[in-house]
């Protein structure tokens, strides 16, 4: 049975910002904030932060109500934008960011 991406591990540099970046994404705090690992739980989805992971990345797709105000707050947070706002048909908008340890993140609002 296909329960939904329920788990994301990054692996990051420099777990200050990235805690302090993806907090702005997630609008809370970490449940799990160590040296070794930082989580985050948003309902039933686990974001994890491990500054001695892999490194070859991870990219999702975060579904929001206000792709422009989670641009936003990931912008002043440090990220980097790789790709704007755009529709990409019906009304679908996607957006991307790239954090201080390359990582992408993505953005997407349903019409």
């Amino acid at each position: 049975m296909n329960q939904g991406l329920r788990t994301v591990i990054y692996p990051v540099g420099d777990l200050v910002n990235a805690k302090a970046l993806f907090g702005k994404l997630l609008g809370t705090e970490p449940y799990v904030d160590e040296a070794y690992y930082v989580g985050f739980r948003l309902g039933d989805q686990e974001i994890g932060l491990d500054p001695n992971g892999h490194k070859q990345g991870m990219t999702a797709y975060w579904h929001v109500d206000d792709i422009k105000e989670h641009l936003k707050a990931l912008l002043d947070g440090g990220a980097q934008e790789l790709e704007g706002v755009r529709d990409v048909g019906g009304g679908r908008l996607i957006a991307s960011v790239k954090d201080a340890d390359g990582n992408i993140i993505g953005l997407l609002q349903s019409s």
